[in-house]
């Protein structure tokens, strides 16, 4: 009966992702939608946006319900305009911080994952992250939520303590609560 009812769920999915997935003898129900358009789950309105990564049309979100806007983007390689504009007014922002440059650069991975990693369509470094808190994070959040770390190139406390500086350096570290979702952990619950 559960797997009945999981499989009545929909996987929502972009219209380009779907077909490049290799789903077997066995197609879930999908729901497709084009990135950049909005949609509903239940009473939550889901917005998409398209974020640069390598990978078949891949997009953030940014989901509201009841007054209350949450942000949520990885896998990406730098922060666009357009992802910022998408961003502003979020309470809550879920952002990943992948890892550590020099970490990164001795680290155990093949020179071409590393170029793959620190490229325009990789992952977000904590130097990164932190010009963005610095200088773009929306005034409007006050949980951020850095995630998505490398178990092998980044650490928790080095985001944190970098993270921080930088919402001092904005000004925002009174405002704006810092929480490194690290991995392999769950995090808290967070409630509005």
């Amino acid at each position: 009966m559960a797997l009945a009812r999981a499989l009545a769920v929909p996987i929502y999915i972009t219209r380009l992702t779907a077909p490049a997935i290799p789903w077997g003898e066995f197609t879930p129900r999908l729901d497709c939608f084009q990135a950049g358009t909005t949609f509903s789950v239940g009473d939550i309105e889901v917005d998409s946006f398209t974020i640069p990564h390598d990978a078949i049309d891949p997009v953030g979100f940014c989901f509201r319900s009841q007054g209350i806007k949450v942000g949520l983007v990885t896998d990406l390689g730098y922060v666009t305009d357009s992802i910022k504009f998408h961003l502003r007014g979020a309470d809550l922002l879920l952002l990943e911080s992948n890892h550590d440059l020099e970490m990164l650069k001795v680290g155990p991975y093949p020179w071409s994952v590393k170029q793959r990693v620190m490229g325009r369509k990789g992952h977000l470094s904590n130097d990164v992250v932190c010009d963005f808190i610095r200088r773009d994070l929306d005034s409007s959040i006050n949980t951020l939520v850095l995630g998505h770390l490398s178990e092998h190139n980044n650490h928790p406390e080095i985001v944190r303590n970098q993270a921080l500086r930088a919402l001092d350096g904005a000004g925002r570290a009174l405002f704006t609560r810092l929480v490194v979702a690290e991995p392999k952990q769950q995090t808290e619950v967070f409630t509005y």
